[in-house]
């Protein structure tokens, strides 16, 4: 049921959302009716049963229109005009991440998969029924709108931090469904926001695939790169070292932290964790290897291989001091790209596995280009006085003449 009473009472409207199966979806379909009824005022000149001498044409009853959201299949009555026609904008404008997901599901019935599974996952997105039509228009240009996102050129731009991870999801391969490795490089550019720099599918995590990675990434125009940020995966710090001559590598403290944690009892988890956070939230870095000794001198004795898995890693977490006008929060792990993974995941776990690799990049580089957007105009990471300290920092003036020019104080 559509509204058509501008008039009602928004806690009358409430009430009847609220009394309804499904309020969420109650309150969409009356938010559109109002939408639409705002836009055929505009375009017409004249409200409902309003008089005006510059009005431009007339409403002529409505046509019914089903609408298939994330929340669910919603049936409006869309209001008509003689002359000129009305669309509503939100049936033309629809989200790009909502045409990968239909897509993902036309692949996956073309790839033979069963109609009921089909049904299945289509009833888990809110849709009731998919027709060939609807899909083909709704991804029309969608595949060349993910690709001139990841081959995009970075030229231009410097970014002098940049955070590399790796997740797996299970994508049909060859005739078989393997845990695929997507890897993911996000950056921070000079006027302090946010970038996705690529995303690569990749069989393994290996010093060759990265290597590959980082390639694409400075044939693309990536550079300035002085941190990397990254997990300590062998393959991947092999690849920085030689992709990044004289680059910092950071190891994540987060991972870090999982890695000695998962040899402490359970019982003791709680307290040791604790005192191994106080380590990365030292003031300074001496104080840091303070707490570092201190802790090992403690559990030395009680959990050696946990102490001996912190002593070997501890000056690869501690990196980030060595960059003090930067946001330690920031660049002491790899939150930021964790966060990106769990929204990821998010999308895609109601896929199960994706009927091919390229699928699964079309919807996560949709995804990643609106997530992109939103950081271009959010509030930037690190606020540009703190990349000109940072710039300040670095050993010689001609070399950041060269590398980072739009940092250079005038």
């Amino acid at each position: 049921m559509a509204y058509q009473n501008n008039s009602t009472s928004l806690t009358e409207i409430l009430w009847e959302c609220l009394g309804s199966a499904d309020p969420m979806l109650h309150m969409l379909e009356w938010l559109c009716a109002q939408l639409m009824e705002a836009e055929v005022s505009s375009q017409i000149g004249a409200g409902k049963h309003e008089q005006q001498n510059e009005r431009k044409t007339h409403r002529s009853g409505y046509r019914p229109r089903r609408l298939d959201t994330r929340m669910g299949t919603i049936y409006l009555l869309v209001p008509k005009v003689r002359n000129g026609g009305y669309i509503p904008f939100f049936l033309t404008e629809r989200k790009r991440s909502e045409a990968a997901l239909i897509q993902v599901i036309q692949e996956t019935y073309v790839q033979g998969v069963s109609t009921r599974k089909i049904e299945k996952l289509a009833k888990k997105l809110g849709i009731e029924n998919l027709s060939r039509s609807q899909v083909s228009e709704m991804t029309k240009g969608l595949n060349e709108q993910a690709e001139a996102f990841r081959n995009r050129s970075l030229e231009g731009e410097n970014y002098p931090v940049i955070w590399v991870d790796a997740l797996y999801e299970k994508v049909r391969y060859g005739g078989h469904v393997v845990n695929m490795a997507i890897l993911l490089v996000c950056g921070v550019r000079a006027d302090g926001h946010r970038d996705v720099l690529a995303i690569e599918p990749m069989l393994e995590e290996s010093a060759a695939t990265y290597g590959e990675l980082f390639t694409k990434l400075k044939e693309r125009g990536l550079s300035g790169v002085r941190l990397v940020v990254s997990d300590a995966h062998k393959g991947l710090m092999k690849a920085v070292e030689r992709a990044f001559p004289g680059a910092s590598w950071q190891r994540c403290k987060v991972h870090f932290m999982r890695n000695i944690l998962i040899h402490v009892p359970k019982r003791a988890k709680k307290t040791f964790a604790g005192l191994l956070k106080l380590i990365w939230q030292a003031p300074t870095n001496d104080v840091a290897r303070k707490q570092a000794k201190e802790l090992a001198e403690r559990y030395g004795e009680m959990y050696p291989k946990e102490i001996n898995v912190l002593e070997e890693g501890l000056e690869d977490s501690l990196i980030f001091f060595d960059f003090p006008s930067l946001d330690s929060r920031k660049i002491s792990s790899n939150n930021m790209i964790e966060r990106l993974n769990k929204e990821i995941r998010r999308r895609t776990k109601v896929i199960g596995i994706f009927p091919n690799p390229e699928s699964y990049v079309r919807l996560v580089s949709i995804y990643l280009m609106e997530y992109a957007e939103d950081w271009s105009v959010s509030r930037s990471t690190s606020a540009k006085h703190r990349l000109r300290r940072f710039l300040h920092s670095l050993p010689s003036s001609t070399e950041q003449a060269v590398l980072f020019p739009s940092w250079a104080s005038p």
